[in-house]
C-alpha cells in the first residue's frame, strides 16, 4: 500500500465520487513537481497515486472537482480542490475529501 493514500465521498449524494480525476505533487526547489495522477474509482478511491514510500517533504493532492460535477449533473462552486500537507515521518497518510457542490472538508484520516 501507498504511503500517500486518498478518497472522496460525495456528501450530497451520500456515496462515494466516482471519475474525480487527482494529481499528487511534491514541492522541491520552490515548485511543485508531479509524483502521480488517478481517477478515483467505484470505491472513491484514486489508488497507486504515489510510490509505497515518498520523503519526507510537503504534498499535494489537487482534485478537478469541476469535472466530476459535470459528469455527474450537479452545478458547483469550487472547479477543483487542492489538498496541501506535511509529510514528516514514514507512517501513512490517508487524506480523505468529503464534497458536495457548495462546500467540502478534509482531514488525516487513518
Amino acid at each position: 500500500m501507498s504511503q500517500l493514500t486518498t478518497h472522496v465521498l460525495d456528501t450530497a449524494l451520500g456515496r462515494p465520487a466516482v471519475g474525480v480525476p487527482v494529481a499528487l505533487d511534491s514541492w522541491v526547489a520552490d515548485a511543485w513537481v508531479p509524483v502521480g495522477s488517478g481517477v478515483t474509482d467505484a470505491d472513491g478511491r484514486a489508488r497507486s497515486l504515489a510510490p509505497d514510500a515518498v520523503a519526507p517533504g510537503r504534498y499535494r493532492f489537487t482534485f478537478d472537482t469541476a469535472a466530476y460535477f459535470a459528469a455527474t449533473g450537479q452545478a458547483a462552486f469550487h472547479p477543483e480542490v487542492a489538498v496541501v500537507f506535511d509529510v514528516v515521518d514514514d507512517s501513512h497518510y490517508h487524506v480523505p475529501l468529503l464534497l458536495s457542490p457548495f462546500a467540502y472538508s478534509t482531514y488525516r484520516g487513518s
